[in-house]
């Protein structure tokens, strides 16, 4: 089941409108990397899914959208056991922007690539 995205840190450097976008395709893309790393997985919608794992997309912004800062995107596992895992990498925000409407789709391939 992916959870409502979050974004931390600066709360200001992106618009409300742009904030909008970025929590709907963080939460959208998260979704569509961990179904082509996990082709037969099966994303849950309900919290109450017996054995389903639980992932938030997070997304960490600088204090300033500097092109040479680095915005950190991670996803939170909560474990059905009550484990969590945090899995998180760094990216440039000059390689964000010039990945534009696909950059959450891009951080999150990267993110599920690096799953087990």
């Amino acid at each position: 089941m992916i959870l409502d995205p979050q974004i931390q840190g600066n709360p200001n450097a992106v618009s409300a409108q742009q904030r909008q976008g970025v929590l709907e395709a963080m939460k959208r893309d998260s979704a569509g990397a961990i179904k082509r790393r996990y082709p037969n997985a099966v994303i849950a919608t309900d919290s109450a899914t017996p054995g389903a794992v639980q992932v938030r997309p997070v997304l960490v912004t600088p204090s300033v959208l500097a092109p040479w800062n680095k915005l950190t995107a991670q996803l939170e596992f909560r474990m059905p056991v009550g484990n969590n895992v945090i899995l998180k990498q760094d990216f440039g925000v000059l390689t964000l922007w010039q990945k534009q409407s696909e950059a959450a789709n891009y951080m999150y391939d990267v993110l599920a690539q690096r799953l087990p």
